[in-house]
């Protein structure tokens, strides 16, 4: 199964250090029969993508956790969404969650199980840190809280392939 991890450069750097990397709260994404049945029409790539954009919203989350927007961050105000492959037997549906959400039975990602790292241009920093500064509105339905967040999850993220992780890291 296709799983999306949210993440951020700092997760990135355990991962490249460590050849691991732990996954907050165990929480992916993807294309689950739950998200899958709520759509009367879509290819797989196209419900994926539903199950990837949730990852790069809940990355912002993350961000905020890092103290992105602020002063002290000590991380760059983009986002990062983990691809990986794994066996279905090694996650959880979590539907009571969300239609995308699924629990990791083990809440860590190795290198050998990437598939591809997404992440935010640095002309998508001032969006980014305008929609971690109002996440908390929007989830509790202010409109142009929500407005804000999706102008930031609308922007592409950049492909990577997993070998080039370290150079990505590293210039950060």
């Amino acid at each position: 199964m296709r799983v999306f991890i949210p993440a951020t450069f700092s997760m990135l750097r355990t991962l490249v250090d460590d050849g691991e990397m732990p996954v907050r709260s165990g929480t992916g994404f993807a294309a689950t029969p739950t998200l899958t049945e709520s759509f009367s029409e879509g290819d797989q790539e196209e419900i994926e993508h539903v199950a990837f954009t949730e990852a790069s919203r809940a990355s912002l989350r993350l961000l905020q956790a890092e103290g992105v927007g602020t002063d002290d961050a000590e991380v760059p105000a983009r986002r990062v969404v983990v691809s990986v492959d794994l066996p279905d037997r090694a996650v959880t549906l979590r539907p009571d969650l969300d239609d995308a959400v699924v629990r990791l039975e083990t809440p860590v990602v190795a290198n050998k199980v990437l598939r591809a790292i997404h992440v935010d241009l640095d002309s998508n920093a001032d969006t980014v840190v305008k929609a971690v500064e109002v996440i908390d509105e929007a989830d509790l339905g202010e409109e142009d809280a929500e407005l804000t967040v999706g102008d930031a999850v609308d922007l592409d993220l950049a492909w990577f392939d997993p070998v080039e992780l370290p150079f990505l890291v590293e210039l950060g």
